[in-house]
This record gives C-alpha cells, structure tokens and sequence, in this order.
C-alpha cells in the first residue's frame, strides 16, 4: 500500500516532465488563472465571516465564568472552521468548473502514454457530460469530506487529541481531491459507481496523489498549479493502473 503512496507522488515530477516534453503549458495556464480568480473571492469572503463564526461560537458558552478564555478559543476556532470550509468549498468548484478542461487534458495525456493519437476536443454535448459528472463526484466528495471534517474538528476539542486530529483532517482532504485528480482519468473507463469503487480499492493511490496536491494549496506559488498538475499526475499513475487491471 505504501509502494501505492509513493508512486502516486513520484507521478507529480513525471508530469512536470510529460508537460514540458509535450508543450502544454496552456492546459496549466488556464485552470491556474481560474485557480487565482476563484481563490481570491472565497478566501476574501472567508476572512471576513470568520469573526461572525467565532462570534456565534462564543455565544454558546451561557456562562460568565472563563468568559474570555472561551471568547479567544471561539474566534481562533472560528477562524479555522471558515479556513477549512473556504479550501473545501475552493477545492470542490474549481475541480467541477475546470472539468471540461481536465477532462480534455487527462485525455491527451494518456493518449500521448498509450502512444495513441489524441481525439480530445471541445463539444457542447462532451463539455455538459463532463460537467455533469463532475457535479456529481463533488456533491458527493464534499458532503462525506465535510461530514468527516466537522466531526474531526469536534474531537480535537478534546487537548489531548487535537495534534491526531490535525493530521487526520488533512488527510480526510487529501484523499477526496486525490478522488477528483483520479476521476478525471476514470471517467474515460469507469461508470460511477466503477470509479468509486477503483479508488476505494487504490486509496492510498488517492490520498498520495491528494497529500501533494493538498501541500500546494497552501502555498501561494503552487496553488494556482495543484489542479492541473494534479491530474496529469493522476492520469499517469491510473493509466498505469488500469493497464495493468486490463
């Protein structure tokens, strides 16, 4: 399993090597720009509900004893609450917005690994498909991962696992946009249900590709980036998967 954790990550300097080899700057270009726009306007949005969230959490405590403490307590929560649901949310819609371009560019891709020539293009009918499809992996991602995350955050109210659940709600978010990275590749193959069931078989797949594309949202430089770079990352180490399956 952890061989499949590493060679998912291995697959990110693999498609940083097939981008550049192939000339495909323009697929990264476009999703990073949409990565940037989206970001701005839901972390903007974001920063400024956090003291409303910290305030509705602060007035839970009924009691005037620790007052202040609790005051503190709720506006950092509240803070992170909001940080973590603004990522889920960004994450979510850039993934279902930029689908008709990851689409197309999972399929040049694998096109280009297979030794095939690429049919991948735009169409009206291929564009609301592949939209629709991605609609329905996010609803269903973004439910389970914010199900997962608040109950989490719950549990790390408790001091002494607080650092466990840190790492696991990273996790929990690493594994769901490895999930999307995945599908985008999949969906070529699979059926719905056939995809869920293919990453929950290669979930380590899943949450090493997500562990880096995770690392890069936090980071300012490789934000805008994560996305495409992620599903070329993807899409060769599923290529290589579902090949090996067939």
């Amino acid at each position: 399993m952890l061989k499949e954790f590493f060679e998912a990550i291995k697959a990110y300097v693999e498609a940083i090597k097939h981008i550049s080899r192939h000339r495909m700057w323009g697929y990264v270009l476009v999703p990073a720009g949409l990565s940037i726009l989206l970001g701005l306007g839901i972390f903007g949005l974001a920063w400024n509900l956090s003291d409303n969230v910290g305030g509705i959490l602060e007035r839970l405590w009924v009691w005037e004893w620790g007052r202040s403490v609790v005051s503190s307590i709720a506006q950092l929560l509240g803070g992170i609450l909001v940080f973590l649901l603004g990522l889920l949310v960004f994450k979510q819609l850039v993934m279902v917005i930029s689908s008709p371009i990851m689409s197309i560019l999972s399929e040049k891709v694998e096109d280009q690994l297979m030794g095939k020539q690429s049919g991948a293009g735009f169409t009206i009918q291929q564009i609301a498909k592949d939209a629709v499809r991605g609609l329905r992996i996010a609803l269903r991602n973004i439910f389970r991962e914010l199900g997962g995350t608040v109950l989490l955050l719950l549990l790390g109210l408790i001091p002494v696992l607080s650092p466990f659940t840190t790492v696991l709600i990273f996790l929990l978010q690493a594994y769901y946009a490895g999930f999307g990275n995945l599908d985008f590749a999949l969906e070529r193959h699979y059926r719905f249900h056939e995809s869920v069931k293919f990453v929950q078989k290669n979930r380590m797949l899943a949450l090493g590709n997500g562990a880096v594309f995770m690392l890069m949202l936090y980071t300012i430089i490789g934000f805008p980036f994560a996305l495409p770079l992620g599903t070329v990352a993807a899409t060769i180490a599923a290529t290589k998967r579902i090949g090996g399956e067939s």
